[in-house]
């Protein structure tokens, strides 16, 4: 444990056959990068080409936009997106368009695509790019946390999508938003949770995981795009942010 020293077309989520024997257990991708965070699959008994013709497509899910990835874990498919209620998405980098929607974390059934719970809140946008949220979903066994493009961190239980605990980084910090919205994925270690929120003192903050409460935070810098990543170096752990 490291310690301080919409758019206008409707979006599809597809799974599809990749030759995996049924007697093997689908390796999780648990968050950003996977479970390890280091972009390698796992999982043996997979095929070594794609057939010219495609792969057999398993089930659909229609999904509303946004640039976050999906995570899967224990069966289950978490995906963060935006419904759009007025205003118009402008992928201009020197604008910052108004939107009214509502941020939302749908938690899909692996096997069947069917929805098995999702949460959403009420999330105006005004930032560029404002297609949707851009941080991936991370699953810690229990408990699944996503942070919104306007800086709602929320942690979830997976089980059923109830609410565990919530903050607000402009409202609960004075956090400035970006640009391009906040994008860093959340990352968890041992007990904690490691977000970039931005500000003096508070750049990169650690949350206790289970309850949001801060347990330390550090850096003079603006919150930045890059996922906080943890490696071993000269024998210590090593908390990378930038």
């Amino acid at each position: 444990m490291i310690k301080p020293s919409r758019l206008a077309f409707v979006f599809l989520i597809a799974i599809v056959l990749v030759g995996v024997s049924d007697s093997l257990r689908a390796d999780d991708w648990a968050g950003w990068l996977g479970t390890s965070r280091d972009g390698v699959y796992r999982e043996s008994g997979v095929v070594d080409s794609i057939p010219e013709n495609g792969l057999p497509i398993k089930w659909r899910t229609a999904i509303s936009g946004g640039y976050a990835g999906p995570a899967v874990a224990d069966g289950k498919v978490y995906v963060f997106d935006y419904k759009l209620r007025s205003g118009t998405a402008i992928n201009d980098p020197g604008q910052r368009p108004q939107l009214s929607g509502e941020e939302r974390l749908l938690c899909l059934d692996a096997e069947s695509g069917s929805i098995v719970w999702e949460y959403s809140y009420d999330c105006p946008y005004e930032i560029s790019y404002p297609s949707g949220p851009r941080a991936t979903p991370t699953v810690d066994g229990e408990r699944v946390y996503i942070l919104g493009a306007q800086g709602d961190l929320t942690c979830l239980a997976t089980k059923d999508g109830s609410v565990i605990w919530n903050r607000n980084f402009p409202a609960d910090f004075g956090a400035e938003v970006p640009v391009w919205g906040f994008a860093a994925h959340p990352l968890v270690d041992g007990d904690l949770l490691f977000t970039m929120v931005g500000g003096d003192g508070q750049g990169v903050v650690a949350f206790d995981k289970t309850s949001g409460q801060v347990r330390w935070k550090a850096l003079d810098v603006n919150a930045g795009y890059c996922a906080p990543q943890i490696i071993t170096a000269g024998g210590k752990q090593q908390l990378i942010v930038f």
